[in-house]
């Protein structure tokens, strides 16, 4: 995991997938939101960019986390 400072926006953070070049970036705003861009070894351009509320990216971290059982 690399993380960057965004001034004036709030932090990035990028994953890398495995052996590929496929990666992850999720950006914290500093309002609470936050924005998951996924990019595939074939561009630099995302795929799919998600906005999630705060709320929303709980619920999500729950799950991956496996904190959250239904």
């Amino acid at each position: 995991m690399r993380v960057q400072e965004l001034p004036g926006i709030g932090k990035r953070y990028d994953f890398d997938l495995g052996g590929s070049s496929d990666r992850i970036s999720l950006v914290v705003r500093r309002d609470g939101v936050r924005d998951l861009y996924v990019f595939t070894a074939k561009s630099d351009e995302p795929v799919a960019v998600i906005e999630l509320t705060e709320e929303q990216s709980r619920k999500v971290g729950a799950v991956l986390a496996g904190t959250f059982f239904d």
